[in-house]
């Protein structure tokens, strides 16, 4: 912790179908947690026309005082879902800390500060303000597609790039330990940019996009991706599915991790599990059936394209106040392996997690699925990876050593298809 933290925020909620924020609560932090407490006059609104809603329930149900933090969470996961994530933090520590941010480490500033510095355009529905009264957005203009294809030339120009693609882009390298993104907004559409590195062993965004492209290919609903160049980088750019453009302009979908809806922190994450969020689903989710084959069909596809780092962060529910619903797929990334043996970031049958088809069939009747049910995805899934392979690699325009690497290592390594 900096010493001199900050010790309150101000929440701001996007209500359902709504283009401008009102101010929900505050953040109160001690030493050790921070406590949310709604505000009298967002509570009056469960009457409205446009009614007040839950951030999370039953995390934050609509009720006055300070709300009791769940066990074991220092905050509430719904708050801190809506935090940066690993290069937004080394953004703002660098930005905090100049030259000496580089040798300090992303604990060192308190987590009210990384939620009042980072942008208000974030995931989700929430933002941070330290006035409950008056709402001002930090760094909201994302930079343009014309912009970031052009960056290269305008830098050259003298022109000013906006500071976070300056950053991501030209800059991700200084900070390091994260992948460098930025926002791009295009003719009503909004993307995530995602940036290749000098210091990738292979073309890590390539192959992000290969298994998003080759995802969708199978069936599951997937973020759309697109690979684009600027400035002598691959940049992937995935279209953002919490964001609808109305006339009246930007609505934003409240969005809750995996993690919270087990009600697990970062250090109790190797503890969650697809079973459980299984039973989740079963319990609160709307069309929960279909929802646990399309989580399990995710599982499959994990595996047999070596995206072990599938951790309950990289799972999602829409909320809409009452109901939950699983939000597109997405960081579907598979990670270099140096033999065949995998496990993946959450539990898949009881205690085991080994990355193989096996593990997966063993853990089917939790999803409402017959073995039957299962080997029919798990043929389905190999024989569109197979057909589609080569033809989503030349899209991606792999080269031929990536391309003869990641086969047989990454997709459809025999360790992974064992049944």
């Amino acid at each position: 912790m900096t010493s001199k933290g900050n010790r309150e925020a101000f929440v701001w909620i996007w209500l359902p179908g709504e283009t401008e924020p009102v101010v929900a609560g505050k953040l109160d932090a001690d030493k050790r947690n921070i406590f949310f407490n709604y505000g009298k006059s967002y509570l009056e609104r469960i009457h409205n026309t446009i009614p007040a809603i839950p951030i999370y329930e039953p995390e934050l149900p609509l009720q006055p005082g300070s709300l009791p933090l769940p066990n074991g969470l220092n905050m509430p996961g719904c708050i801190r879902d809506a935090a940066p994530d690993a290069w937004g933090r080394r953004v703002i520590l660098n930005k905090t800390l100049g030259i000496k941010g580089a040798d300090k480490d992303t604990s060192d500033i308190d987590e009210l500060t990384y939620l009042l510095e980072s942008g208000s355009d974030r995931i989700g529905a929430l933002d941070f303000q330290r006035s409950a009264t008056n709402y001002e957005p930090r760094a909201n203009s994302n930079a343009s597609m014309e912009e970031l294809l052009e960056s290269a030339q305008r830098v050259e120009n003298g022109m000013i790039l906006t500071a976070e693609l300056d950053q991501a882009l030209f800059h991700g390298s200084s900070i390091g330990g994260a992948r460098p993104k930025a926002l791009i907004g295009d003719n009503g559409v909004k993307f995530i940019a995602k940036f290749s590195s000098s210091t990738d062993l292979y073309s890590v965004v390539k192959t992000e996009f290969i298994a998003m492209r080759l995802a969708a290919q199978t069936g599951l609903q997937v973020a759309p991706v697109k690979m684009t160049e600027a400035a002598g980088r691959d940049i992937l750019l995935i279209e953002r599915f919490d964001r609808i453009h109305t006339d009246k302009g930007w609505s934003r979908k409240s969005m809750v991790s995996a993690l919270t809806l087990i009600g697990l922190d970062e250090m109790m994450a190797r503890y969650a599990s697809y079973e459980i969020l299984a039973e989740i689903i079963r319990h609160r989710f709307s069309k929960p059936k279909s929802t646990l084959k399309e989580l399990f069909s995710r599982l499959v596809f994990n595996i047999l394209c070596g995206n072990t780092d599938d951790h309950a962060r990289n799972h999602a529910a829409f909320w809409d106040g009452q109901e939950l619903s699983l939000t597109p797929a997405y960081d579907i990334c598979p990670q270099g392996r140096g033999g065949n043996e995998a496990s993946q970031a959450m539990l898949i049958s009881g205690s085991n997690n080994l990355s193989t088809l096996k593990t997966c069939l063993e853990t089917a009747h939790n999803f409402l699925l017959s073995k039957e049910e299962a080997h029919n995805i798990f043929d389905k899934q190999i024989l569109t990876i197979t057909e589609n392979w080569e033809d989503i690699c030349l899209e991606a325009k792999l080269n031929e050593v990536d391309k003869k690497m990641l086969w047989g290592r990454q997709f459809l390594n025999p360790f992974s298809i064992e049944r």
